[in-house]
């Protein structure tokens, strides 16, 4: 029982800075690189919130443009608007083979929607979706980050403890061996005992040396998950022992996570996008009304030799015909809310099982340890008593050897059913939609 509660101790992995998993998970949650993507995306959709609002607002714009030309037209109606029209502009010959002149044009134009048929009020709905959507999506991906470092977490911690386990099997092995000469040294055994212990030795040592090329595989795949180079070192200090557990709800569970998982969420704000989308599509069969005023300056010079005149419109503009465009794009929207519906049953249905596969897990992962925790003290009484009949001469290395072997198996056993219970438990809070840098199951 000794060695079984030392698996409870706090793991050092390698002596450096100490970490806790919740320590992991904030490093992770500031230096992973898909959160800081995630974050540039809901940027850009608030910004998108923005230009849609911008509908309803005045477009103004200025212009400066300047023309040179003798054609008619353009010499006569340049001369009216730059107030220089005179009675001798009336003659025949220079009206029809006039001068070439200049013509410095400055425009300032302003254009306000009156009545656009709900077209901004729609796009302004569909790009608070699209925020909403992308937030959601941010949650989904720092709960996956945040659980990829558990997993990572707990894949070292259990890398480092099987370590432990090989490197302490190998001293019970050793131990046997030196065990072995003495009885071969007092004439009650012969050399088959020594290398039959001797080849045991080997096996533990060839176990031993892939424990620790795992271990190394471990931190840097913890690495990897926190957003650090793959060779920073650490000391973990969240040890790997059976969480205390609360009573889960598996009803409770799945109602939650049908309302709190970032996926539910985004098939429902996808169908309220597809139903916008609709209202949207129907924009085209309604008129527009538009104001426009503009003020104009002409010059033969830049700055001198000119006149000014303003305008003001208001305008209607109705699509009677679009050959059929309209009504096909009109049949695509409501295509799209149906699939959009469609896909949020799915999402439901999927989110549900996914919580009864962690809870299943969890449950099936407490059991393991009990029966494990169980095994562990039994086979180390067994290779206890074996051990001790055998320097007695009343055990051969048969038993000897069976027994070094299950207490490593069962300790190997146990140390798996504790990581996967901590790994179960933190994806049933990600099932649910409730994991978060603050869950209890990081403690």
């Amino acid at each position: 029982m000794r060695n079984l509660l030392l698996l409870c101790l706090p793991i050092s992995l390698w002596a450096q800075d100490p970490m806790s998993l919740k320590e992991a998970v904030r490093l992770a949650l500031r230096e992973n690189k898909a959160i800081a993507g995630v974050k540039a995306g809901m940027q850009a959709s608030a910004t998108r919130v923005d230009q849609a609002r911008s509908g309803f607002l005045p477009k103004v714009n200025y212009t400066e443009s300047f023309a040179r030309s003798n054609n008619p037209v353009f010499v006569f109606s340049s001369l009216l608007t730059q107030h220089q029209f005179g009675m001798e502009n009336f003659a025949i010959g220079p009206l029809n083979r006039p001068d070439a002149m200049n013509n410095f044009q400055s425009v300032v134009t302003l254009d306000q929607p009156l009545y656009d048929a709900g077209q901004t009020r729609n796009a302004i709905k569909s790009a608070e979706l699209d925020e909403k959507l992308t937030g959601e999506q941010e949650r989904s991906v720092r709960m996956n980050v945040i659980g990829g470092v558990a997993k990572a977490y707990y894949g070292a911690a259990l890398a480092a403890e099987n370590l432990k386990t090989a490197e302490q099997a190998m001293r019970s092995a050793e131990a046997d061996l030196q065990r072995a000469q003495s009885v071969r040294a007092a004439g009650m055994s012969t050399d088959v005992d020594v290398l039959s212990i001797r080849v045991h030795l080997a096996a533990v040592n060839e176990q031993r040396i892939n424990r620790a090329a795992e271990l190394d595989v471990a931190k840097a795949s913890l690495n990897d998950a926190l957003g650090l180079p793959l060779d920073t070192p650490h000391t973990l200090t969240t040890p790997l022992a059976a969480l205390d557990l609360p009573d889960y709800d598996l009803a409770a569970l799945e109602k939650e996570a049908s309302g709190a998982r970032p996926e539910a969420r985004q098939s429902k704000l996808a169908a309220d996008l597809a139903e916008t989308q609709v209202e949207a599509s129907h924009v085209s069969l309604f008129p527009q009304i538009s104001f426009r005023t503009a003020f104009e300056a002409d010059r033969q010079r830049f700055v001198t030799r000119g006149g000014a005149n303003w305008l003001a419109a208001v305008s209607l503009r109705w699509n009677l015909f679009n050959g059929f465009g309209d009504k096909a794009r009109i049949a695509e929207a409501g295509y799209s809310l149906t699939r959009a519906e469609a896909d949020r049953g799915r999402t439901d249905s999927a989110v549900r099982l996914q919580v009864r596969q962690a809870y299943a897990g969890l449950r099936a992962a407490v059991q393991r340890i009990e029966v494990a925790r169980a095994a562990v003290a039994e086979a180390e009484e067994s290779l206890r008593i074996t051990q001790n009949r055998y320097e007695a001469g009343m055990a051969n290395v048969t038993d000897l050897l069976r027994n070094e072997t299950a207490v490593l198996e069962s300790r190997t056993r146990y140390l798996a059913a504790v990581h996967d219970q901590r790994i179960a438990a933190t994806m049933l809070e990600l099932s649910a939609g409730r994991l978060s840098a603050d869950s209890e199951v990081l403690n």
